[in-house]
């Protein structure tokens, strides 16, 4: 069986964040051939055109661990009815200059979570949005709009019982997505 890389980008920097937490927890329902890794965005600079020619060190690591998977997990906040300002500062780096994208043909999933009724439903679609403009084929189903309340997470960090059975569903569908869509390294 092929193992397959994947590049987690969490649109948090909150050393709390409920959407770092849900990271970690949702890889746990991972198969052991995929191999998940959280990319680093908290450190880039702010994205100037200008830097095109000469990205910095931060810039490279990220594009070096994009082009290295072969799948992506998106996992965003919602901040204003849209996705972080870090994490479009990223996916704009990962995909400059022009026609140098390293998002392009990778297999994604996304989800997130709030405490808002309707979970992140808006920021994934903007999210959607600009991965369909960048060439990245995005599992369209289930969709995860997850609220947080209490036992969402258990003890260990994990996904909570009333949460367990519809996130190993998802994962299930992720994990086909990705061995159907990703090209191989």
């Amino acid at each position: 069986m092929s193992q397959f890389n994947i590049a987690v980008v969490v649109g948090s920097l909150r050393k709390d964040s409920f959407n770092r937490k849900m990271a970690a927890a949702i890889v746990k329902l991972g198969p052991p051939h995929f191999v998940f890794t959280q990319a680093e965005i908290g450190d880039l600079p702010l994205y100037n055109q200008d830097d095109d020619g000469q990205p910095g060190e931060q810039v490279q690591r990220l594009k070096a661990h994009i082009a290295g998977a072969q799948g992506l997990l998106f996992v965003t906040p919602e901040y204003n009815r849209s996705i972080s300002g870090v994490l479009k500062n990223a996916i704009d780096h990962a995909s400059r200059p022009y026609g140098q994208s390293v998002w392009a043909g990778k297999p994604a999933g996304v989800l997130g979570v709030s405490v808002g009724a309707a979970g992140t439903a808006l920021a994934q679609q903007h999210l959607r949005n600009i991965l369909g403009y960048l060439d990245v084929p995005t599992l369209g189903q289930p969709e995860a709009f997850i609220q947080v309340k209490d036992g969402l997470f258990d003890d260990a960090g994990g996904i909570g019982p009333a949460s367990l059975g519809f996130l190993q569903a998802w994962m299930r569908q992720y994990v086909s997505w990705v061995e159907k869509h990703a090209a191989p390294l």
